[in-house]
């Protein structure tokens, strides 16, 4: 679930071991506040609106074992307050001003933005400094929205087959790292939870040297920097706690899980397998990971998509994809839905044959180009979105990457070559380090669900990604 929970923004992947760099991708400033705050803006001047976002150094994985939930809980809190800001008005006041605000809980990080007029920069940096200190929480708050985060767990997953099965497929593929813990926690732990709890981890975790604030959209350093002094730079240091992230044993057996539910409608079948990421394994492998996933699952000329789907008729539906932007190791997934009337038994049984193709380096070397084209081009898209270059600096930064391994991502990704390729299927798809998750009908349901959907949940906007 925790890659499946994240950002789904352009470009997660923008994000591996770097070498110098001769293109530029978004080309922000930097600097660090005396108290340890590291700030980077990213200068686009399109149109005069301000992307603010805080990125916190902690996620599910940093929590203590039987306090599953705990760093999404705060996430919903951090709404609840301070003596400055009344409970629920941090978002009236944005809202009030044309903005939008938001916030996400990842495995590794967690975030909080708003998207407003470049003349209210202060204003809402003002409101994010305070509640990055002064925090009030009563118990009854704390307990309103533990509710309503129950709620958005039977809303998000007691309600959804699929996240169940993810669930149970992380679970069983990250044997020793906190990864096997789903962000949304685990229900009956969530229902533990409490006001010490919370303010613990607050405490703990919410200071300004395990942060990084991202300001980008049409403003310069020369405008944020008295700002960030202003309102961050006045706010003390913390003694920061370790970030204790255990290291997976070398995989000995594959693994296969399967869940059956009446509400299931269409059968599907995926796969995870146990990869590097950018800051765990062998992260020299990272590039050529996110130029497979490019040649395998990248859309309808793919590998994967043209064979199962288009030449053989046996899939509705085929990707693949990677996420390098992780503290600890990551995953590589590949999911595929059979047409109708095909056994699931006899697609996973063509899946395995190009899985087994490909991990012997049977890829044409123009499909490799051809990738890498293709991804070198997305970053051109990225340079135009006001939000993207926030989000993948941000990112990375909050996993212990530097702003050149972003910069440099175009000229790292032309560098990979087709041996590489070859070397990073054969030692990743391998079998040993997966796990197979089938998605099927209650028997005797025939595929339809037999029970009505769930009403609409009331639940708040923040959201895991």
């Amino acid at each position: 679930m925790r890659a499946a929970l994240k950002p789904s923004f352009l470009l997660a992947a923008l994000l591996l071991l770097a070498r110098p760099a001769e293109a530029r991708l978004f080309d922000p400033e930097t600097f660090t506040l005396a108290n340890g705050l590291t700030v980077v803006v990213v200068p686009n001047h399109r149109v005069p609106i301000v992307s603010h976002m805080v990125w916190y150094k902690v996620g599910a994985a940093d929590e203590e074992p039987g306090k599953s939930g705990l760093a999404h809980l705060l996430e919903h809190l951090m709404f609840k307050g301070t003596p400055e800001v009344p409970p629920g008005a941090f978002s009236k006041i944005v809202a009030r001003n044309g903005g939008r605000d938001n916030a996400f809980t990842t495995s590794d990080y967690t975030g909080y933005y708003q998207n407003v007029a470049a003349d209210r920069l202060e204003l809402v940096m003002k409101m994010e400094a305070d509640r990055m200190a002064n925090l009030a929480l009563d118990r009854d708050s704390v307990e309103t929205e533990r509710a309503v985060v129950l709620e958005e767990w039977r809303m998000r997953v007691g309600n959804s087959p699929e996240a169940r099965l993810s669930q149970q497929m992380e679970a069983a593929l990250f044997l020793n790292s906190p990864y096997h813990r789903p962000v949304i926690g685990w229900q009956s732990e969530i229902a533990r939870l409490g006001r010490d709890d919370a303010l613990a981890f607050y405490r703990r975790w919410y200071a300004p040297n395990n942060a990084v604030l991202v300001v980008a959209g049409d403003v310069d350093a020369a405008t944020v920097r008295p700002l960030a002094e202003k309102y961050y730079g006045a706010l003390p240091r913390r003694e920061l706690p370790p970030r204790l992230h255990t290291e997976e044993p070398p995989p000995e057996a594959a693994r296969r899980v399967t869940l059956t539910d009446p509400r299931v409608a269409q059968p599907a079948w995926r796969r995870l397998y146990l990869a590097p990421s950018a800051r765990a394994g062998e992260t020299r492998l990272a590039q050529p990971l996110e130029v497979l996933a490019e040649v395998i699952g990248g859309g309808a000329t793919a590998q994967l998509y043209r064979s199962l789907v288009v030449e053989q008729g046996l899939a509705a539906g085929v990707s693949a994809s990677y996420d390098p932007v992780a503290v600890g190791q990551t995953s590589f997934a590949i999911a595929a839905t059979p047409r109708p009337g095909v056994p699931l038994a006899k697609l996973e049984a063509a899946i395995e044959r190009e899985i087994a193709r490909i991990a012997k380096g049977e890829i044409p070397p123009e499909e490799i180009e051809r990738a890498k084209t293709r991804l070198r081009a997305s970053s051109a898209y990225a340079r135009d979105s006001l939000h993207t270059g926030a989000q993948v600096l941000g990112e990375a930064l909050a996993v212990g990457l530097s702003v050149e391994e972003v910069e440099s991502w175009p000229d790292r990704i032309a560098a990979v070559t087709p041996a590489e390729v070859a070397e990073a299927a054969a030692r990743v798809l391998d079998p040993r380090g997966s796990v197979t998750g089938l998605l099927l009908p209650e028997p005797g349901t025939g595929g339809k669900p037999s029970v009505p959907p769930a009403a609409p949940a009331q639940t708040s906007e923040r959201g895991i990604h």
